[in-house]
């Protein structure tokens, strides 16, 4: 009959290094030197003294940050669905409208309408740049693509 007391475990019990009596020891760390201390890992990167590979290589070359553009994208679905038939269309309005995010605090930002969807209402949009579908379906809806550069 089986007892409760006296059955074997179905795991096996970790073994607890570093305790002292027969299990202490070095603790399979080795014997001395500094990875065998409590902390005592080099920092990621440290080669011991040696000039580190990330301060040997050459910090040169391009970053595009300075000179990216901050373009806002507007869907011809998105006037379609905020302007009544022979509004103007202009940053100042788009923004008021919250059809584009903050223009305050990025004063470099440009709008660029994009051919997404159907126009059917008359508008005269000025943007700073126009894809080829968007010019056309404006056009055909009896509107105005003016570029800000030529206003």
């Amino acid at each position: 009959m089986f007892q409760l007391d006296k059955l074997t475990p179905i795991v096996k019990k970790r073994k607890r290094v570093g305790r002292g009596g027969k299990l202490g020891g070095t603790s399979t760390r080795g014997s001395k030197g500094q990875k065998a201390r409590s902390g005592g890992a080099p920092a990621r990167g440290y080669e011991g003294g040696q000039m580190p590979l990330a301060r040997r290589m050459p910090k040169r070359g391009f970053n595009n940050t300075q000179f990216a553009k901050d373009v806002e994208i507007v869907s011809l679905d998105s006037l379609n669905e905020h302007f009544n038939d022979g509004d103007q269309v202009t940053l100042e309005v788009l923004h008021s409208k919250s059809i584009i995010k903050n223009i305050k605090s990025r004063p470099a930002v440009q709008v660029k309408i994009l051919g997404d969807g159907k126009l059917t209402k008359k508008l005269i949009i000025i943007a700073d740049a126009f894809s080829k579908s968007a010019i056309e379906a404006i056009k055909n809806a009896g509107g105005e693509a003016r570029l800000i550069k030529e206003s």
